[in-house]
């Protein structure tokens, strides 16, 4: 029984990435398990996604925090409990704090819906519609201090058309990370494996 790599899946709403990485795991495509989700809205749908597939759930309320360092060092007190390996960010609408970064350094990324350095940070479709390019797509990056600034890792180009309203162009989008998140994850625990 080969060691199955142990991630944390970190998201705010829908959950739908966090489908995609479990489906490619009970595919057989990704040797990996979630060994935990973190979600800093305790109300969020992906909770419930959660719950069905018995992934274990850390949940919190920033607001009961003082400090981003204080849930942070919270998060990661659960993190080490699980053994987690990466953090796989699906949909996490908080900026990474310096705590969480120098615990796991170059081992948490972030999937962001256009082609960085283009709309970064919220509403990357709207900004992208707004702006009226021909162009935009799904980014998967490193996470560092930054707004969508760490490394980029990989990027697929969706095309704008011109009767796409924003709900057509975030299902486009979506198609995509569902497809690309996976197989990245997939490559990333594999050169792990290999250093």
């Amino acid at each position: 029984m080969s060691h199955k790599t142990k991630l944390a899946i970190f998201a705010s709403g829908t959950g739908s990435n966090y489908d995609a990485i479990m489906a490619a795991i009970n595919n057989g495509l990704l040797e990996a398990e979630v060994a935990i989700l973190v979600c800093d809205r305790p109300n969020a749908a992906v909770i419930e996604k959660a719950k069905k597939k018995q992934t274990p759930i850390f949940s919190f309320d920033p607001k009961q925090y003082s400090a981003k360092a204080d849930f942070e060092r919270e998060i990661i007190q659960q993190l080490c409990v699980k053994g987690v390996e990466w953090i796989i960010l699906a949909g996490y609408m908080r900026l990474i704090g310096q705590t969480l970064l120098n615990r796991y350094e170059g081992k948490i990324i972030n999937i962001h819906p256009s082609l960085l350095p283009s709309f970064p940070g919220l509403d990357a479709i709207g900004q992208a519609i707004e702006a009226g390019v021909k162009l935009t797509g799904v980014t998967i990056h490193y996470v560092d201090a930054g707004m969508d600034t760490g490394q980029i890792i990989a990027q697929a180009p969706v095309t704008i058309s011109e009767d796409m309203s924003k709900a057509d162009l975030q299902s486009a989008i979506q198609k995509v990370e569902h497809q690309l998140y996976p197989t990245i994850i997939k490559q990333l625990i594999n050169r792990g494996k290999q250093l």
